[in-house]
């Protein structure tokens, strides 16, 4: 392979420096940095940050291939910057089995644009009544490391304290979808005074908070690790920072539109706003910027939920949940978080690279913009500012929230171990 040396660039958002990419590794990083034959990439103090890894992904396939495949939803992570994602179970069939699991893994090493890690189901046919095969699945060539039945809460306390059970004899994590299933029979949006003056069912924190609650102590009880999917509440927020000040094994994550968006959009009656959990209210945003600020909650995951255009463009009730998010992830962690001040881009580094990587076990990925480490590399214009165009994405579904509206950032450049799949924001 060829080297290539990107020069001038922001390494975290610090001063500027080139660094050096040769094959598939970062050979050397400094300041006035020549290699002879070498593909020169003018940074120009845009801001270089490893790979983006995302825990919490949709790529549909197998069974769903019109909302989004692994091809094109790898494209799609690409070209928000990703290098590593996290495939969801609910497939079809559900990725319950080592078969499964394989497939999808295989298929995301040969689309070439993003490791695809496959995430398996807690539960056979995410029925939650039992357990799926981890161990096979973990043992399998996809290495299965995170367990989840997203979509879907794994209600009953005994199936989540033997999952708890079974992947701590590996150090897996499992990762709940915390929604108890009688509290939210019927929801729609968030329970509030929207919801009321609305008409719509509401869908109560007390749902998402009791999950959480009684895993973290279960967690607590088996010695296990627990990962929180979409924390969307204040409530969630204070359970998950007391679970950690006892040194219980919890972390969590949040999606950008929970960063950005509130149920006050519901009123419009649009469904690119219905999604799980619900967009909620302007003091839960204000909590969940402030905890993703201060690491109480670990990591942002795009819970990228692609849908074909008639599963949205419908009435409110009939439609289905879920918002594209690969492609605007980092300019929406960029407006709510760093042009706020409350992270600067190492730690926007950390919140969507290192931590997720450290969670999830990602060999390769989340490692230091140094000498001798994978060149997992994304390249940032943090100056331009533009409005969202979903004609343009690389996803297959175009169920975007931000359609129109303008967000701050671009990524340029994308690089999986050394080889470009973005350049000048196109993918190669």
């Amino acid at each position: 392979m060829s080297k290539i040396l990107i020069r001038g660039a922001k390494v975290l958002g610090g001063e500027p420096q080139d660094v050096l990419i040769d094959g598939e590794t970062i050979t050397r990083v400094g300041t006035g940095l020549f290699a002879d034959g070498a593909e020169v990439v003018e940074a120009g103090g845009k801001v270089l940050l490893p790979g983006l890894v995302d825990l919490h992904t949709h790529l549909r396939e197998p069974g769903r291939e019109d909302s989004e495949t692994v091809l094109t939803g790898t494209r799609a992570a690409a070209s928000g910057g990703y290098t590593s994602v996290f495939a969801m179970a609910n497939t079809f069939p559900v990725a319950d089995t080592a078969g499964v699991v394989e497939q999808v893994w295989r298929l995301g090493q040969e689309s070439g644009y993003c490791d695809v890690q496959p995430i398996g189901a807690v539960t056979v046919g995410l029925e939650g009544q039992k357990l799926a095969e981890l161990g096979a699945m973990h043992e399998s060539a996809a290495g299965v490391t995170v367990f989840s039945d997203d979509g879907k809460c794994v209600h009953d306390a005994v199936i989540m304290r033997r999952a708890l059970e079974y992947v701590k004899a590996f150090g897996g994590v499992v990762a709940q979808h915390a929604q108890e299933p009688r509290l939210t029979e019927g929801a729609q949006m968030n329970e509030g005074v929207v919801s009321a003056e609305l008409g719509l069912g509401g869908w109560p924190a007390v749902a998402e908070e009791s999950i959480i609650a009684r895993d973290v102590l279960l967690a607590e009880h088996v010695g296990s690790r627990v990962h929180i999917c979409h924390l969307s509440t204040a409530g969630s927020v204070e359970i998950v920072r007391w679970a950690k000040s006892r040194g219980i094994h919890v972390t969590a994550e949040v999606t950008p539109h929970h960063l950005l968006l509130t149920d006050e959009l519901v009123r419009s009656y649009d469904p690119v706003y219905k999604v799980n959990p619900p967009l909620r209210t302007e003091r839960d945003v204000t909590a969940l910027r402030e905890a993703l600020a201060d690491g109480t909650i670990d990591i942002v995951a795009t819970d990228h939920a692609p849908h074909p255009h008639e599963d949205k463009d419908c009435e409110w009730a009939a439609a289905a949940m879920g918002m594209v998010g690969l492609e605007t992830a980092l300019s929406v962690v960029q407006e709510t978080m760093v042009d706020t001040g409350l992270l600067d881009w190492a730690g926007v580094a950390d919140r969507m690279s290192f931590t997720p990587a450290r969670i999830g076990r990602a060999a390769g990925h989340g490692r230091p913009v140094s000498a001798g480490e994978p060149a997992n590399l994304t390249l940032v214009d943090t100056a331009y500012r533009g409005p969202v165009d979903p004609a343009g994405f690389a996803s297959r579904s175009r169920n975007t929230p931000y359609e129109g509206r303008e967000l701050p950032g671009r990524v340029t450049h994308t690089w999986l171990r050394g080889k470009a799949t973005l350049v000048d924001g196109k993918l190669t």
